[in-house]
């Protein structure tokens, strides 16, 4: 699991498509549904975009070699965004009152979305014949499974095919390039406003917008935080802070990011799946 890094240092941190039942659901499916009024103007990628586009190195195209966290945190992401769409949700809770690693991800509506990888996703989760966790299921989005039966279920070329979708936005080119023994192809990122916008964003969730209460949180921004932590991609959104300002800001992430998402998840439905992915990083 990944880290919040300080400037020298560490801190260690089957199913029907049926419509939700009850009023508290639908309450929660209207909310998820709102767009961030502070998008509306700009460029609308998805998180697993957003997340990507975080992680990239803007000149040379490419995340970092050592970054082994990202190919799940995207997968968290998509989860998280089919989330957002009404497509999928967590199994209600029970008189047990299962632990949000516990419940498992019931499909809502199989409707197309319009992305190919969201998409591909929900035909998985139509096709299992029982229902998985979350953590299951970035597992096996990831590949990380020793069942060779659901091999089926990975999700290939991920960080490839989101750099394709941000260059037909015009965020990303594509170029190639040589590293001794063989040619990679790279994205440089073309569209640095689109990038400064988003880094943007978070930073002043966290200093001049911050709000101490992830319930007043607009939900977008509360999932890219959890999915940039998870990525390990987090400090490239503070890095071009103030060291005083820096501070601030990891230390309010850190709060935030340490807090029990049993208990935050019970106070909003909406949020159910962005603090059960945060769980499933936890315990990795």
């Amino acid at each position: 699991m990944t880290t919040l890094t300080h400037r020298g240092r560490r801190v260690e941190g089957r199913n029907s498509g049926k419509k939700p039942d009850g009023e508290e659901d639908a309450a929660a499916d209207r909310d998820l549904n709102e767009d961030d009024p502070d998008d509306s103007k700009d460029i609308r990628l998805t998180l697993m975009e957003e997340v990507l586009l975080l992680g990239l190195k803007d000149k040379e195209g490419y995340t970092s070699f050592w970054n082994d966290c990202i190919s799940s945190g995207l997968r968290g992401g998509i989860l998280i965004e089919l989330a957002l769409r009404g497509r999928i949700r967590l199994e209600p809770l029970s008189l047990r009152k299962k632990r949000l690693l516990e419940r498992k991800v019931l499909l809502k509506s199989d409707a197309p979305t319009g992305d190919v990888l969201l998409d591909e996703t929900l035909r998985h989760i139509k096709a299992t014949e029982s229902a998985e966790t979350v953590q299951t299921w970035i597992e096996l989005l990831t590949g990380e499974t020793w069942n060779p039966f659901k091999l089926q279920y990975q999700l290939r070329n991920v960080r490839e095919r989101l750099a394709k979708a941000l260059v037909e936005k015009g965020i990303l080119t594509t170029e190639k390039q040589n590293f001794l023994l063989f040619d990679m192809t790279t994205h440089p990122v073309s569209n640095t406003s689109e990038k400064q916008r988003l880094v943007k964003k978070l930073q002043e969730s966290v200093l001049e917008r911050w709000v101490n209460d992830p319930q007043r949180m607009e939900r977008r921004t509360l999932a890219l935080l959890v999915l940039a932590h998870a990525s390990d991609v987090l400090e490239n959104v503070f890095a071009s802070l103030a060291d005083d300002k820096y501070d601030v800001a990891m230390n309010r992430t850190k709060d935030l990011l340490d807090m029990d998402p049993e208990v935050e998840a019970a106070k909003a439905r909406g949020t159910e799946m962005i603090w059960a992915v945060l769980a499933a990083f936890n315990k990795s």
